[in-house]
């Protein structure tokens, strides 16, 4: 069987199409369109759908790169959210993901892929792909937050942080551990080789073809 390729693209403006076929009518999930984290709480409650749709829009169309896009065949297949953890006031506001240290650190938030590509490596493929956007960000610490599953298999729903094989296959290692279900997962990228942070504690697409 011919191994699978896999293209990444930072959502930007012109990639915008992409991104809302991907995540569909629903917003991926109940509206989030990924800004879960990015909110208060309350305003993420009260824009939800068509108000977290445009919110979403707006770091695109500034430029802000919230993300990384997957493509097979020119298609888009998956999404890895991943900015400085500054971005996201949700883990400012956690007792759980709270801050190891004091080192500036880029945070995965959130991976979606589409149905008929889960369980194919996309996962990991995008974690490292955001590893290597970090660092050409000039960033060095790449930090994710997934969901040690209960049982052998979690619900994809509930799987939206990642799980931890994912993360060690592309690389990183727990640093900490807040509670017995969420890990901290690390991985360094200092220089132009990735390399592991070891710690103690507990195609063009669819948008590219319309240009």
């Amino acid at each position: 069987m011919r191994k699978k390729s896999f293209v990444f693209h930072p959502l930007t403006r012109e990639r915008w199409a992409d991104f809302e076929a991907l995540f569909g009518p629903r917003g991926a999930c109940g509206g989030c369109w990924c800004m879960l984290w990015r909110l208060k709480r309350a305003d993420f409650d009260r824009q939800k759908g068509d108000g977290n749709k445009r919110a979403m829009h707006a770091l695109a169309a500034a430029g802000k790169t919230p993300g990384i896009l997957a493509y097979h065949d020119g298609e888009p297949i998956g999404w890895c959210a991943v900015a400085r953890r500054a971005d996201y006031p949700a883990l400012e506001r956690s007792r759980v993901l709270k801050p190891i240290d004091d080192q500036p650190v880029w945070s995965i938030s959130c991976l979606f892929v589409a149905k008929g590509w889960r369980s194919k490596g996309v996962s990991v493929a995008l974690l490292k792909a955001a590893v290597e956007h970090v660092r050409h960000q000039g960033g060095k610490v790449v930090e994710g937050y997934p969901v040690e599953p209960r049982k052998t298999r979690m619900p994809d729903v509930f799987a939206w942080t990642g799980v931890p094989a994912a993360f060690r296959r592309a690389g990183f290692v727990e640093v900490a551990r807040g509670s017995a279900t969420r890990p901290i997962m690390r991985c360094e990228s200092a220089t132009g080789n990735r390399k592991v942070a070891k710690r103690t504690g507990r195609g063009s697409g669819r948008a590219a073809r319309q240009r």
